[in-house]
Formats: C-alpha cells, sequence, structure tokens
C-alpha cells in the first residue's frame, strides 16, 4: 500500500491519447475503448497526464447543460462509463495529473457525488456494508490523496461548497482523524466558512469530532465566517466553538473588528450577544477596539454598534450568561465616549498639521518678491534675502514647517520608540503634539506677517496695518486667557 497522502506516481511509459480517444471519453463511450485491442488503460494519458476518468469527469461537466434533455441522457449514461472503467482499470484512482490531482479531487470540484460515491465503493471492491479493514483502509487512503497544493479531495469539495458531495467523503472517514491545511494554511472547516457554505459547515462540525478551525494569517474559521458576511455560517460556528469569539489573528484582530469594519451589523450582533467582552479586546498595532474601528467608517455604523452593546449588556437574558467580567453599561459608555473623542481629537490634529505643512513647504519655495535671474552673479538666490523681515519669514516658515511635521510623525508612531508605553497611546500622542502644533501654529502667522511687511514695506501704513490683523490672534487669545481667568476667580469666590 502506498504511503498516505501521496497519489501514485507518475507511470513513465505512457500512451497519449488521440483525438478520437480523447472525444470518447469525454463523451463517455464506451464502445470506442471496447474496439481498441490491447488498449492499456492505465498508461494512457494526455499531456497533462490526465487519464480517462479525469477527461470525463472535466470535460462532462464543460459541456452539460442543466435542462436540455440530451444533458440528462448523458449524466444517466455517464454512471455506467465509469463503472465499466473502474471495472477494467481500478488503478486508475490512484493516478494523479500534472497538478497532483486524482480523478476524485475533479469529482469533488465538480459536485459529482454520485461519482464520489461510485469511487468509493470500487476502492472497497464493492461491498460497502461488509468493510473489512483492509478495504476500509483502502478507501480512507483514497480519501486523504493530496494534490500539488495539499488540498484533498474534502478541502475541494468545501471550497466549492458541494453538500453532497462533503457528505460522502466523510462518511468512511475517521471521525478523529485531523485533516491539515493545505500550503495556504486553510482547512476543509475554514474553507467552508470563507465560502458562506453554512450547510457544508454543519456536516463537517456534526460528523467530524476534530474539526480543525485554523486558516492562513492566524485566522480561525468564525474569522473566514465574519468576513464572508454569511449571518447563518456565523450562528453554526458560534453554536459548536463559541469560544472562537476572542480568538485572534496574527494582527490581533478578532472576528468582532472584521465584523464591525465591514459593517456587517447581524453578525456584530450575533458575536456580541455570545461574548460582549470581545468588544474591548485591542489589536496589536494600534490597540484598536471594534468599537473604535466601527467609528472609522462613519457616525451611523458608530451609534448602531454602540447602541448594540449597551443593549446586551443590560439585557437580563444575557447577563444570566457566564461572561468574563463586563464592565457595567455606564462604565462602557464612558469609556467609548472618550476614546471616540480621541479619535476625533486626533483626526483634527493630523488635519491641521497637513494643512500647515502645506503651506509653509509652499511659500518656502515661492519665497515672496521671487529669485534673481541667469543673469546676475547670484543666481537663483530670492532678491529681499539681505531683509531682516524676509530672514525672520524664513526662520519662521522652517520651524512652522518642522514642528508640524514632527506632529504628523508622532501621530503615525515614527517616533513610537520615544513614547510612553502606557495602554492610552492615542491619549498620549494628543498630549504630546498638542504644543508643538500649537507653536507651529504661531511661527506660521509670524511667517504671514513678516512675509506681508517685506513685500509692502514701502507702503508703511499697508504693512503696519496687514501685520497688525494678522497678528491679532495673539491679542484674542490673551484675552481669552484674562477672560477665563476672571470666570474662574468668579467660582471660587462664590464657593
Amino acid at each position: 500500500m502506498e504511503d498516505i497522502g501521496e497519489p501514485e506516481k507518475l507511470v513513465e511509459s505512457i500512451t497519449y491519447m488521440d483525438v478520437p480517444l480523447y472525444k470518447a471519453a469525454a463523451e463517455g463511450k464506451i464502445e470506442e475503448f471496447d474496439n481498441c485491442q490491447g488498449l492499456n488503460l492505465e498508461s494512457l494519458k494526455t499531456p497533462n497526464y490526465d487519464n480517462v476518468l479525469h477527461v470525463n469527469l472535466a470535460n462532462s461537466e464543460r459541456t452539460a447543460s442543466a435542462w436540455s434533455f440530451k444533458s440528462r441522457s448523458r449524466r444517466s449514461n455517464r454512471s455506467d462509463f465509469v463503472k465499466k472503467i473502474l471495472g477494467e482499470c481500478p488503478l486508475l484512482l490512484l493516478q494523479a495529473n500534472r497538478k497532483g490531482q486524482t480523478p476524485l479531487h475533479i469529482a469533488a470540484r465538480y459536485g459529482r457525488s454520485t461519482t464520489v460515491k461510485l469511487f468509493i465503493e470500487s476502492r472497497a471492491n464493492g461491498d460497502i456494508e461488509n468493510l473489512g479493514m483492509d478495504e476500509l483502509e483502502a478507501v480512507r487512503e483514497m480519501l486523504r490523496l493530496k494534490d500539488e497544493e495539499s488540498n484533498t479531495a474534502l478541502h475541494v469539495a468545501a471550497r466549492y461548497g458541494h453538500v453532497g458531495v462533503v457528505q460522502a467523503l466523510l462518511e468512511l472517514e475517521d471521525p478523529d482523524f485531523p485533516y491539515s491545511v493545505n500550503k495556504n494554511h486553510e482547512t476543509p472547516l475554514y474553507l467552508a466558512a470563507k465560502g458562506g457554505y453554512w450547510r457544508s459547515v454543519t456536516i463537517l462540525l456534526d460528523k467530524w469530532k476534530s474539526t480543525v478551525h485554523g486558516g492562513p494569517y492566524g485566522r480561525t474559521a468564525l474569522h473566514a465566517a465574519v468576513m464572508s458576511g454569511d449571518v447563518e455560517t456565523t450562528k453554526i460556528i458560534l453554536k459548536v466553538k463559541g469560544d472562537l469569539t476572542k480568538e485572534t489573528d496574527e494582527n490581533g484582530h478578532t472576528p468582532l473588528h472584521y465584523a464591525a469594519h465591514l459593517g456587517y451589523n447581524p453578525i456584530v450582533e450575533k458575536l456580541l450577544k455570545r461574548d460582549v467582552s470581545a468588544a474591548y479586546i485591542g489589536d496589536k498595532k494600534w490597540e484598536m477596539t471594534p468599537l473604535l474601528m466601527a467609528a472609522r467608517q462613519g457616525h451611523e455604523r458608530t451609534e448602531q454598534i454602540v447602541k448594540l452593546v449597551k443593549d446586551i449588556v443590560v439585557n437580563e437574558e444575557v447577563a444570566e450568561e457566564a461572561v468574563d467580567s463586563v464592565p457595567s453599561p455606564t462604565v462602557m459608555g464612558n469609556d467609548l465616549e472618550k476614546r471616540l473623542s480621541l479619535e476625533k481629537a486626533r483626526d483634527t490634529q493630523l488635519v491641521v498639521a497637513a494643512l500647515v505643512a502645506t503651506v509653509t513647504f509652499a511659500a518656502a519655495i515661492t519665497v515672496p518678491g521671487g529669485f534673481k535671474g541667469e543673469k546676475e552673479i547670484d543666481q537663483g538666490t530670492p532678491f529681499l534675502i539681505h531683509k531682516a523681515a524676509f530672514q525672520t519669514f524664513i526662520v519662521t516658515d522652517a520651524i512652522a514647517f518642522g514642528l508640524s511635521v514632527h506632529v504628523l510623525l508622532i501621530h503615525y508612531g515614527v517616533l513610537q520608540h520615544f513614547q510612553s508605553r502606557s495602554r492610552d497611546k492615542i491619549g498620549f500622542n494628543i498630549t504630546s503634539a498638542s504644543p508643538f502644533l500649537g507653536y507651529a501654529m504661531y511661527a506660521m502667522m509670524i511667517a504671514f506677517c513678516t512675509a506681508v511687511y517685506v513685500m509692502l514695506k514701502p507702503s508703511h501704513g499697508l504693512a503696519i496695518t496687514s501685520c497688525s490683523l494678522g497678528l491679532s490672534s495673539f491679542f484674542f487669545y490673551f484675552l481669552k486667557g484674562v477672560f477665563d481667568g476672571f470666570l474662574e476667580s468668579s467660582r471660587k469666590n462664590e464657593v
């Protein structure tokens, strides 16, 4: 018996199918093969090493029309063709083409459940009811053969949602056998969940005790079901494997992160009802919770999800269920409002810093007064370079640009190494960036006033008036500080 998981090696001595035999295999005409004396079916191949069964299964599905009488007639004859071919050469079942696919892989790809059952029956020597250990092992060996991508027939059937094939493949399989992942790190359950094929998911969970739920990038089958947007698939997996709600992928994202980001509110509701505490798990990079992720997608969506959280926490039925230390609704509401407020403040700072950086950069390369021409000795230098006001403009413009870029670097995490390791990094970033942004705006105002002054210097009155108006914000800010201090003093006196 060959090693489990490895299809039969490609035979070295092959006979390539000619056109008549290829057409006969595709159309299921067994008489064409009967008429060929001395034909060795085991060595009969196409250039891609497809045998007769490969050709029949692939081509019959491509040419069939679901509602034509001719198609139904072909399908009724197809089983007879497969039976006769297997009767003459049962070893064809273990032969693989260039992609490592056996006929069972092809039958699973096109949802041919009847053919799959014929293959299993043939491998069991025609007696499914009274299988001996040798026959049972032979069947399971065929079921576990892998192609070049490490897909078994069950992987293929699950990927395309062929319920009948999934059921037939699991009927004689060991319920404790752990199907491994393919080269894309996908299990059959993950593939079925990814496609939103809830019937296949149900069969896999019901009949397969050792169901492995893993997927690529550390995701689980619940991640896949949520990303597919299928509520029924998500509900079925939650019922059997509810503990997956807190499982995170390589980036620290739970299934709830994906549901909130994609705006799948019915799925969000199912996940929160199962375990509301998952709403407060932050990801690895930004420590962003699903609620904050929802907040980035739009105001209306955020309100809906927040309402779901609060409704579920105070719901008596859910409160009776065992969940991990969920904070009170008041605490959660306050925490959420605080975090949303921080998100908005950060976005505002980013916009302002980007605008200051853009304006100051543009001002630096289009200096007031212009540049000296080609005929000048120091060509390309500003005409007003020796003016004190112009020099002040250049210095303050550079300060404004540098400070605004520094604010952007703080928020984008480039300077994360120098930042606090506290949990609320957003709040720390906002606090750190605020003074730099304020100084950048002051420097930009001074740069504006000095640029206006140096340009309008011949008209002193206009120059002084423009500068005064430009710097008036300092005066109003001072008045605001005095007024706020007066109000605070009045409150203390009243107390």
